[in-house]
């Protein structure tokens, strides 16, 4: 049994990181400012043993008091949406964030794990992605304050593992669905599903031919879980190799939920990726993980969630 710190816990992968720490007998200190997080998230977590929710920005000075075994830095807005209308914020949880965890961490003498993203290879000129692929980011546009925060972050966690010794694991997560995401997230997966349930109009940005890969939230916690019990320091890639077009993820979208909905076609955001598919030879072979949900099915699985939750107030 460890005692975990969970930054960003009440988030869509933060709640079930929690619970599936919790699951396995770990005690976990959830902190979350709830800029995009939810208690409902972890509701059914008050009152468990072992767990602790602290409201905090980890932006500012971190301290937790006790032992603590692990530190599993995930907070960070990580929606297209948040990126204009939060900005700063996220920029500085990538950067102020990073460094007040890894110090908690470096204190206590507790294994740091950095929860980075597929962001970090911006508009691949390189596919599938492997983790030792470099990146074609654009620093100075509207995405560059997700995904340089996230290269910032990786490079402060290395420093700290090289400089100090702190024992690091840095995962990249590519495009994650599943319960617990926000309604109004802004991503494809949940756009599509919502609009769908509503019986209103898909929007596809651009002419749909961009790719993304799919992973249901249960195949990545697995994935992080296996990666935090590992001896791997470098960033390692967990997320799905099955590519689909944004247009042919719209319409399985609509075939499962069994939407009339129309599909409507807009502008394409500014450098928005034309492909994404993680090489995953790492996570196969070294941690023995792989994804077992397959598109349909975890679609099902989450437009049920959504359709449960969408008319309450």
């Amino acid at each position: 049994m460890a005692r975990v710190v969970v930054t960003g816990g009440a988030g869509f992968l933060g709640s079930h990181l929690c619970r599936a720490l919790l699951g396995r007998g770990d005690e976990v200190v959830c902190l979350d400012n709830l800029i995009t997080g939810s208690l409902a998230n972890i509701d059914d977590l008050f009152g468990q043993p072992g767990f602790a929710y602290v409201r905090h920005d980890v932006s500012t000075y971190v301290w937790v008091p006790g032992d603590v075994d692990v530190v599993m830095h995930f907070a960070s807005p990580a929606s297209p949406a948040d990126f204009e209308r939060i900005p700063i914020q996220i920029l500085k949880v990538g950067s102020l964030g990073t460094h007040n965890t890894l110090g908690l961490a470096k204190a206590k003498g507790a294994r740091f794990f950095l929860a980075s993203t597929s962001e970090v290879y911006g508009d691949p000129e390189v596919h599938p992605q492997p983790e030792t692929y470099w990146g074609n980011v654009n620093p100075i546009g509207p995405r560059g304050v997700y995904d340089e925060a996230k290269r910032f972050a990786e490079a402060m966690t290395m420093a700290y593992h090289r400089y100090h010794g702190l024992d690091v694991r840095i995962v990249r997560i590519f495009n994650t669905y599943g319960r617990s995401m926000r309604p109004d997230d802004g991503r494809a997966m949940s756009n599509f599903i919502v609009a769908a349930l509503r019986s209103q109009p898909l929007t596809i940005y651009g002419d749909g031919s961009q790719t993304r890969s799919f992973t249901y939230v249960d195949d990545e916690i697995r994935g992080f879980l296996a990666l935090l019990d590992s001896d791997l320091a470098m960033p390692t890639n967990i997320g799905n190799p099955d590519e689909y077009t944004i247009s042919e993820l719209a319409q399985v979208v609509l075939d499962v939920t069994g939407s009339s909905s129309e599909v409507v076609h807009r502008s394409l955001p500014v450098d928005d990726p034309a492909q994404r598919r993680p090489d995953i030879t790492v996570a196969r072979e070294r941690l023995g993980w792989e994804p077992t949900v397959e598109l349909r099915e975890g679609i099902a699985r989450t437009a049920e969630w959504f359709a449960a939750r969408l008319d309450r107030p």
